[in-house]
């Protein structure tokens, strides 16, 4: 048992802790000079020479020693070692007796209270430390010594006995009144491998089972059950109030505990632990955890015992069983887990004792023993087993402490007595402590009384009963008697017992009183032999039996000691602990201090009545409170209280709503608050009753926002609306309540449907009638309950009535709570039915076949809702409907109509029943008669009548009798194959109230759909067993083919009962069901695509047993007919043949096809198909039938290979784009070939290029350059492309090239210096600029080339600093100028001059390119060259230092000015046409380096006389601009310039804007497109918004391409400020759907019909449907929008807005068109007329069947358009009409029908025109 409190360590402790091999004699000097020291300072100590010591308590508690020598004390420890040692010095010279040792408060052997619970304090020592190690009894040299928290070590291994089980770990009572816990974590290694599948499960996969699903540990233990644990960690767990508290942590998993044993070591008789590895027929294969992982448990079942139920064992679950036996090799123990086999009492030699074990390992706690007495004395027993291993047993164990027993003369030395291990300890030097207990339930370990088999013993069940505790714990004992001393450690007590001697109960010294007492005493004192004292039971230990009290005034006087004493709704007093800060406030709660162990935390929204501004005002540390317990959550430890005034002062009668059990409508009380939404607010009440208040229900007024009338934590009263206790929900009102006083309050509980009542108008209005009645209560009469009949009688009716007017003889239907209104009746049907008694007032009173009257409720398209007194409900079937109403939109009916119906059937079981409006025959009630009135008198092989109730698949149901159900399987319909008539509905011939003879078989059990015989009846109303067939009927047989009488090769007819994943399941008879294989149900393979159409459930076969499997309970059919049947073998095929096959798998690389059940094989992705880029295994679905080739067979390891190609399957004239490769021989050296990449390894790339050939790739024949990671040029399953290097086909080798240069034709090789030559043009990268010149790299060379451009190289015009014209990563075009191949030197060249010629020919070339590439340039550099040659011929003498004139540059520059003015008219000044001007560039560089000459061109204008001169003869040459303007009418706008030309006479023209955004856009100049958009929309005309909506789309794709989502919606929400708001979501949202962004335009459809203003659109809805269907693949939420839209969309479109819907599911590849036409169904039925709804389902039918591939698709629908059209024909139609319809049907008979049927279609017409003629009409409608 573990001590009550800890202290700090001191000096002495390491010294009390040493563990020397001497003598005791030679140990009492050491302790003697220990204790001599205790007058010495700490510091002095030190300086003492000191003795080495074995092991300090510093390792076991104090991980972290101080370094440099320092002490683990604190200065106040200390203190107070100094001052007890000063006290001792005084005692003793007072004295002149020894000091009392306090060296022992920490009490580490017995009789601790509280070990788990004990918080960590100091306090002196006293003289019980003697006793804290060991007792060790004198000669023996065993010390004795109990369980504590102090010597529980990690590694130690007890004894437990489960105590309480929480949701994330198991309590265990271990020895000496000490608890530890067992996380979820380690029960088991099963129990964890669950946990971790249940955590990582996809919810897309299957579930195993309903058991798996969750792990509950209260199903996997049981309190009371004994379990072997090993402790894992030991420490201390922050607590309540800054406190600590004890924690130990155990491990229960068979690994750990079983100590890894060997399984020789295990014996018979011995105890071990093990966990379910798996549940069989037989019993329970067991883990062990043992050294030896092949040894396992077996638990049979006779093994088993009361205390496990087999159907409940879960994987994983954790048991202690007793071994029993061995197998003959010894690896499988037979052990059982029944705790009444454990029992080690009575002289029994086959008693569970080991008295014999190979090793000494296997004696672990809960293994029964012998034992040698060794020694016994007062400390307790010690002995041996074996002769080997030291036990003892402490005082409690050895059942001596409830008396003072003389342990001698119990226990004689040398004589053998039966222990049970209870605890092992680890010793240092690897030798183990071992502890055993004599006690006599511990000799039995008793199952708990609940798990007690039926032949339990009286005694045994006495001793189960005594160890379930009879006294609560906290309770206090008023005469508790003291029966047995220990002076030193406490007292022994009897707790009184009504029936018995009474219970033990020990009080720890610490417990006895307030003040200190050192030592009690038997004789003297307050606590001697025989007194009573008032106790209260803190504990109870199952293993020590025994009761833990305190006598303590203070724990006496405590209200609380534990939280499960709290009750919820208990006013409590307390003191404020502290403050919780944080939360806008500051705090968000308050920890208010019940006791000393219970703190309880107050909720910020529960601090007060009011919000708190200021709440740590308030709430002091140390204030006292008066709170109310809101909730206890005893698994959590959890206490929840309130302070608000309103809830702790409430005294009122009205019982604290804690639980939903109880609860009832009316009720009202006050609650919390918690939660504010939009639709209305939480309210907490106490523990977990929690309600909701709709909006509507807060106040008398209207509300608009919950927020600005209720607050958070704000208390309300509240009134129950609703509850439902089971799903713990509950609905409450704030409104006030009905008012009713107590007369009312009878009259209403006295009032019920079917009485006739008087009643006043009080108020008309249009749809109701308000009533006061006679005995105060208020009434309603809705406006169908005036009179019978139609709607005009209804209007009559109210029009008569008057406010005032008495109204006699109303029939009460119902009472309607919420309103406390009651709802009348003024038809006399109702009357004349409840004078006579015929009037439904509950379910007792529908009888089946009676007539009765109800009023319509509701009408669906299932059918029509009856309502009639009191709320009875019941439903009229589509089918019982009259059939002159099944047409008519809701049948012809409206709310709260009269109807006349019969009772069709009734369903006592589930309190429902049908009706019918189609009058009943009288055999009805014949039939009746004639059945039996009772399910108890029919009996086996009795035949009798029965009548169809519905007919399903595969059964018919039928009534017998009233209340009496029975079935008829399919299989007991017909007697023979020829019987069947209809193969794929069988049962489609029956109808219901249709009669049978059929004869009783026996009873179908409907949970496990099994037969079981007539005896089996577990049901109050059992469904029986019935069959139809004649042949049975007639004859005396009631025996049904049985599994064991199906013979191989034996026919039977037999019917499709379920599809699964690759066979059909059918039935033979009720109780024999087979499976066929896919591949086995047909000789048609073409009908196996499609099981549902051809195979749907319930159709017959003719089936034929392959094989019967009896032991597994498998029977194998075939339906394949003749030769068909022999299974096809590995011999009877040959390659190239072509057979069916189904698809069993599908993986990235291959498809994996099965021919039957014993061949299968892959078809890889070279064979998938003829054209490589359309080989995807991902077009074939599990189970798909397939045509397949053979290419090989591996007859030695049976193996087949397969090929899909069309061109293998289906005709070898189809064209093949890759070629098959059979063989290695097929190819040549230099062959072009495609494959797939199979694998990529360190070496190279394996490529397949046939089923069976492969081709290697070395690394060096990967790419023309190098690349450093080569692996990320390929992929597996990558299509590549390459030239076949070389063949080897004795080798079976082939060598692939995937180098461009050899696999690309059009390959265009690398240029190298070689390949340079003077005056090439080439481009490339400035990769370095200096100021002498650029290095460029040219593009396309390799190894790289790098050139140099010279300064003087660059410009035409002195160039003094290259890096101001380039910067690194300019792409240039340069000329070379010079090689130097051996010095590996080039010169290239960037002057303008160099590129005229070329750009020319460029220009003619690439005509139809942008005009913003290459047409400014152009035109300027021809104007330049011009220039130079005016300039040479007029003027040769002119000198110019930089080989440029800066006059003619300048004119040059002015061009485009000067054009400009020309074309717009405009007069330049001569002066100003000299300046330069910046105008705009269409180029990232100036070819001709004016940029860099323009600040000299500022200095030299003004100076240089020439440039008039030069001026006017520019003028004179005006061709130049007349050619342009040519050039820009045959080319368009090809520069910045033309542009602004253009736009100046068409501003309003967004096309020729949008070119303009283009323009620059191949510039990458972003920020101008933004710029000449925005440009655009300003200029644009503000009545032109079609124009200025394109240039918006323009915008949107630039900003959707090239920026965030940010900038996108800045410009969207632009454009939606000024555009039509709805066009620009539609237009943003194609846009994202073009840029493959599905998700943002999803999130686009989603805000628009989130907007009120765009939902009434029915063409947003249909876009929104459409883009889900064929871009979003989301079939489910695009139909889910019909019914949204139609709450939005007008009334008068929703006919065509639905049609619209059913026509995208023939559109869409996503679509169903059985989901279209059933919508399309829906809407004729409302509209049978509509002519252009019955156009459009043709057309939609038409065109799917263009589309038919298959020649059973195009007949399917064929026969559908057929059918509308014979629909449309049958209706009443006028000529035209009639004319247009005939005609359609006519055009499509003679293009896809027969001559046949076009005959027919005449025919039809013919005969529509005679009728219209006899008539003498044009068939008006």
């Amino acid at each position: 048992m573990a001590p009550v409190k800890r202290k700090a360590v001191t000096d002495e402790r390491p010294v009390k802790k040493v563990r020397a091999t001497k003598d005791e004699a030679e140990a009492k000097p050491a302790k003697a000079s220990a204790k001599a020291s205790k007058s010495i300072p700490h510091d002095e100590e030190e300086i003492g020479e000191r003795k080495p010591v074995a092991k300090s308590i510093l390792q076991q508690e104090e991980r972290a020693f101080p370094r440099g020598g320092g002490s683990v004390l604190t200065p106040l420890e200390h203190k107070q070692i100094k001052v007890q040692a000063e006290q001792d010095v005084l005692f003793e010279q007072q004295t002149g007796q020894k000091a009392p040792d306090r060296d022992g408060e920490e009490d580490t052997d017995l009789f601790a209270a509280g070990a788990e619970d004990a918080p960590v304090k100091k306090k002196r020592k006293t003289k019980r430390e003697d006793g804290d190690v060991a007792v060790k009894i004198a000669g023996s040299g065993i010390k004795i010594q109990g369980l504590s928290y102090k010597n529980l070590v990690i590694g130690s291994v007890v004894l437990g006995y489960v105590t309480a089980i929480t949701g994330r770990d198991v309590a265990l009572a271990i020895p000496n009144n000490l608890t530890g816990y067992v996380p979820i974590t380690a029960v088991s290694e099963g129990l964890n491998a669950r946990i971790e599948k249940l955590l990582g499960q996809d919810e897309a996969l299957e579930k195993d089972g309903g058991e798996d699903e969750d792990v509950d540990l209260k199903q996997l233990f049981h309190v009371g059950q004994w379990l072997r644990a090993v402790v894992t960690s030991t420490g201390t767990e922050p607590s309540e109030g800054n406190k600590s508290r004890r924690h130990i942590e155990l491990s229960v998993d068979p690994r750990q505990v079983n100590g890894g044993l060997n399984a020789d070591s295990v014996v018979v008789h011995s105890m071990v632990q093990a966990s379910v590895r798996s549940v069989e027929d037989h019993g329970v294969v067991m883990d062990l955890g043992l050294a030896d992982k092949d040894v396992k448990g077996f638990v049979s079942k006779k093994d088993i015992g009361a205390s496990l139920d087999l159907d409940k064992t879960q994987e994983g679950q954790v048991m202690m069983c007793l071994v029993t036996g061995k197998g003959s090799n010894g690896k499988v123990l037979k052990l059982s887990p029944d705790a009444a086999r454990f029992s080690a009492t009575g002289a029994d030699k086959h008693a569970p004792v080991v008295n014999e074990a190979p090793s000494v390992e296997g004696f672990l706690p809960g293994t029964a023993v012998q034992l040698l007495v060794i020694e016994a004395g007062p400390g307790g027993v010690s002995g041996k087993v074996m002769g080997m291993v030291d036990v003892s047993a402490d005082l409690v164990h050895a059942g001596a402490g409830s008396k003072d027993v003389d342990m001698s003369k119990k226990y004689k030395v040398g004589s053998m007595i039966k222990g049970r291990i209870i605890w092992t300890l680890p010793n240092d030097d690897g030798a183990r402590k071992v502890g055993v207990s004599t006690l006599e339930h511990m000799l039995v370990l008793p199952p708990p009384t609940t798990k007690l088999p039926e032949n339990a013993s009286a005694k045994l069940r006495t001793q189960a009963t005594e160890l379930e505790h009879h006294l609560p714990l906290s309770s206090i004992v008023e005469d508790a008697k003291i029966v047995h001393v220990l002076p030193e450690r406490g007292l022994f007590l009897t707790l009184p017992s009504s029936s018995g001697p009474g219970f033990s109960a020990f009080a720890h010294i610490s417990q006895v009183s307030d003040t200190r007492i050192d030592v009690l005493t038997s004789s003297t004192g307050a606590h001697q032999l025989g007194t009573t004292h008032k106790a209260r039971i803190t504990s109870y230990n199952a293993l020590d039996n025994l009761y833990y009290v305190s006598l303590k005034p203070s724990v006496l006087e405590q209200t609380f000691l534990r939280i499960d004493d709290l009750t919820v709704g208990e006013v409590v007093k307390g003191t404020v602990e502290r403050l919780i800060l944080g939360g806008k406030s500051g705090i968000t709660g308050v920890l208010v201090k019940l006791s000393d162990s219970i703190i309880g935390l107050v909720p910020e929204v529960h601090l007060s009545d009011v919000q708190l501004q200021h709440p740590e005002r308030k709430f002091r540390e140390g204030f006292p409170v008066k709170a109310k317990v809101l909730s206890v959550d005893l698994e959590k430890r959890h206490v929840r209280l309130t302070l608000k005034k309103t809830l702790v002062a409430d005294d009122s009668d009205t019982p604290i709503w804690k639980a939903y059990e109880g609860l009832e409508p009316g009720m009202e009380s006050k609650g919390t608050i918690i939660n504010l939404l939009p639709t209305g607010a939480v309210v907490q009440f106490f523990g977990p009753v929690r309600a909701w208040l709709p909006v509507a229900e807060m106040s008398e007024g209207y509300i608009e926002k919950p927020e600005q009338q209720f607050r958070m934590g704000q208390t309300v009263n509240a009134r129950i609306v609703s509850v439902d206790a089971a799903a713990q929900e509950m609905k409450v009102s704030c409104k006030a309540a009905d008012g009713l006083d107590e007369e009312q309050q009878a009259a209403w509980a006295s009032i019920e449907g079917g009485q006739l009542v008087n009643a006043t108008v009080t108020e008309k209005g249009g749809e109701s009638v308000a009533l006061d009645l006679e005995n105060g209560l208020r009434g309603v009469i809705r406006l169908g309950h005036l009179a019978d009949g139609d709607a005009k009688k209804f209007e009559g009716a109210l029009k008569r009535i008057r406010v005032g007017q008495k109204l006699t003889d109303l029939v009460v239907l119902d009472k309607l709570e919420r309103s406390r209104q009651v709802l009348l009746t003024n038809k006399p049907s109702f009357l004349n039915a409840s004078k006579a008694g015929t009037l439904i007032r509950s379910f007792a009173d529908v009888k089946e076949g009676a007539k009765l009257q109800g009023f319509v409720r509701n009408v669906t398209p299932e059918g029509i809702y009856t309502e009639f007194a009191n709320g009875i409900v019941g439903l009229v079937p589509k089918s019982q409907v009259a059939p002159e109403m099944v047409g008519q939109p809701a049948f012809g009916l409206r709310k709260d109509q009269t109807v006349h119906v019969w009772v069709f059937g009734v369903d006592v079981t589930r309190q429902r029943f049908t009706l019918s409006m189609r009058e009943q025959k009288d055999g009805l009630v014949s039939t009746t008669q004639q059945a039996p009135t009772a399910a108890s008198n029919l009996t086996l092989g009795q035949v009798v009548k029965a009548k169809i109730a519905s007919v399903k698949a595969t059964q018919i149901n039928v009534r017998i009798a009233d209340g009496v159900q029975g079935r008829i399987d399919v299989s007991e319909m017909f007697d023979s194959w020829e019987d069947v008539a209809n193969k794929k509905a069988p049962l489609q011939k029956f109808q219901p109230n249709e009669e049978l003879d059929v004869k009783i078989l026996g009873v179908h059990d409907a949970r496990s759909h099994r037969f079981l015989p007539i005896s089996h009846r577990q049901s109050k109303a059992p469904v029986f067993e019935l069959s139809a067939k004649k042949s049975r009927v007639a004859n005396a047989s009631e025996e049904l083919l049985a599994f064991d009488s199906v013979k191989v090769g034996g026919s039977y007819l037999a019917f499709v009962n379920n599809h699964g994943d690759n066979c059909v399941w059918v039935s033979l008879s009720p109780n024999v069901r087979g499976r066929v294989a896919l591949m086995d149900l047909s000789d048609d393979v073409g009908s196996l695509q499609n099981l549902d159409k051809h195979f749907p459930f319930g159709s017959a076969l003719r089936v034929t047993v392959k094989n019967v499997d009896i032991g597994t309970g498998r029977l194998d059919l075939t339906a394949r007919t003749g030769k068909e049947q022999v299974a096809l073998t590995l011999k009877q095929i040959s390659p190239g043949m072509v057979l069916p096959g189904r698809v069993t798998k599908i993986t990235e690389r291959s498809v994996n096809v099965q021919l039957s059940d014993d061949l299968a094989g892959p078809v890889p992705l070279v064979e998938l198909s003829d054209d490589f880029d359309k080989a995807d295994p991902a077009q074939y679905n599990k189970n798909d039938i397939v045509r397949v080739c053979v290419l090989d067979i591996d007859v030695p390891n049976k193996k087949l290979f397969f090929s899909l190609r069309p061109s293998k399957v289906l005709s070898s004239s189809l064209p093949v784009t890759d070629k098959q490769v059979t063989s290695f021989a097929q190819l040549k050296a230099g062959s072009l070939v495609r494959g797939f990449v199979k694998h990529v390894s360190d070496r190279g790339v394996i490529v397949s290029l046939g089923a069976k050939v492969d081709a290697f790739v070395r690394i060096t024949d990967l790419s023309d350059q190098y690349v450093k990671d080569w692996k990320t040029l390929v992929q597996v399953d990558q299509l590549v492309k390459g030239r076949v290097l070389a063949v080897d086909a004795d080798a079976r080798s082939i060598q692939l090239s995937l180098k461009a240069s050899h696999a690309d034709p059009g390959y265009k090789a690398p240029l190298t210096i070689g390949d340079l030559t003077p005056g090439m043009i080439v481009t490339g990268k400035v990769r370095k600029v200096e100021d002498f010149g650029a290095f460029i790299d040219i593009d396309n060379s390799l190894p790289r080339l790098s050139g140099l451009c010279h300064r003087s190289e660059v410009a035409s015009k002195r160039v003094e600093d290259v890096r101001k014209l380039y910067s690194e990563g300019d792409v240039v075009k340069a000329r070379v100028m010079s090689v130097n191949v051996e010095a590996r030197k080039i010169s290239l060249g960037l002057k303008a001059s160099y590129f005229v010629d070329a750009d020319e020919d460029e220009d003619e070339e690439i005509e139809d390119e942008s005009a913003g590439e290459s047409g400014e340039d152009g035109v300027v550099v021809g104007a330049m060259d011009e220039m130079d040659e005016d300039l040479d011929d007029e003027n040769e003498d002119v000198d110019s230092d930089g080989g440029v004139d800066l006059a003619d540059d300048r004119d040059v520059q002015s061009e485009d000015d000067g054009i400009s003015a020309e074309v717009d008219g405009m007069d330049i000044d001569d002066e100003a046409s000299t300046k330069p001007t910046a105008g705009l560039k269409t180029s990232g560089f100036d070819w001709t380096g004016d940029s860099f000459g323009a600040t000299v061109n500022g200095t030299v204008s003004d100076s240089e006389p020439e440039a008039s001169a030069t001026k006017k003869k520019r003028r004179h040459k005006p061709e130049i601009k007349v050619d342009m303007t040519g050039d820009l009418d045959k080319y368009g706008p090809r520069s910045v310039s033309d542009f602004e030309r253009q736009l100046l006479g068409q501003p309003n023209n967004s096309g020729l804007w949008v070119q303009y955004m283009a323009f620059h856009l191949e510039l990458n100049e972003l920020q101008k497109v933004r710029d000449i958009a925005e440009r655009a929309l300003r200029t644009i005309h503000i009545r032109e918004l079609e124009e200025k909506s394109k240039i918006w789309i323009a915008w949107f794709n630039l900003e959707v391409e090239y920026s965030d989502e940010e900038t996108v919606e800045e410009v969207f929400k632009k454009a939606c400020q000024v555009q039509d708001p709805l066009d620009m979501h539609e237009h943003l949202a194609t846009i994202y759907i073009n840029a493959g962004k599905q998700n943002k335009a999803n999130a686009v459809f989603e805000r628009m019909v989130a907007n009120k203003d765009f939902r009434a659109s029915p063409a947003l809805w249909l876009n929104y449907a459409t883009f889900l269907l064929n871009n979003f693949n989301d079939a489910a939420r695009a139909r889910s929008l019909l019914s949204r839209s139609l709450q939005s969309v007008p009334t008068n479109e929703h006919r065509l807005h639905t049609a619209k819907f059913a026509s995208l599911e023939f559109h869409s590849k996503h679509g169903d068109p059985e989901r279209g036409r059933t919508i399309f169904e829906g809407l004729f039925s409302e509209w049978p007329k509509w002519s252009s709804g019955w156009d459009m389902w043709v057309d939609l039918e038409q065109a799917r069947l263009t589309h038919a591939k298959s020649k059973d698709a195009k007949s399917e629908g064929k026969e559908k358009v057929r059918a509308l059209y014979e629909r449309m024909a049958g209706q009443k139609m006028k000529k035209r009409r009639a004319k247009f319809v005939f005609k359609r049907w006519l055009e499509f008979e003679e293009k896809d029908g027969d001559g046949k049927s076009v005959e027919r279609v005449k025919g039809l017409a013919r005969e529509f025109v005679e009728k219209m003629q006899a008539r003498g009409d044009e068939g008006e409608e």
